[in-house]
């Protein structure tokens, strides 16, 4: 195994290990918070919509 670091640069590998790895994760996150179901900064929609129903259910008459 010694002799791969040989080869390559070891902190140029390292960088570019983590770059890529950060890119990933980034890049993982946005995907997540583009679809409904995962979006955690919107909260639930479905809760939300749920809720709303509910109280329009059991409001009062004026």
């Amino acid at each position: 195994m010694w002799k791969v670091w040989l080869l390559f640069d070891p902190r140029r590998t390292l960088v570019a290990l983590f770059t890529f790895l950060t890119v990933l994760a980034l890049l993982i996150h946005f995907i997540c918070l583009s679809t409904e179901r995962f979006n955690w900064l919107e909260g639930n929609p479905a809760a939300t919509k749920a809720q709303a129903s509910q109280a329009e259910l059991f409001t009062p008459l004026a």
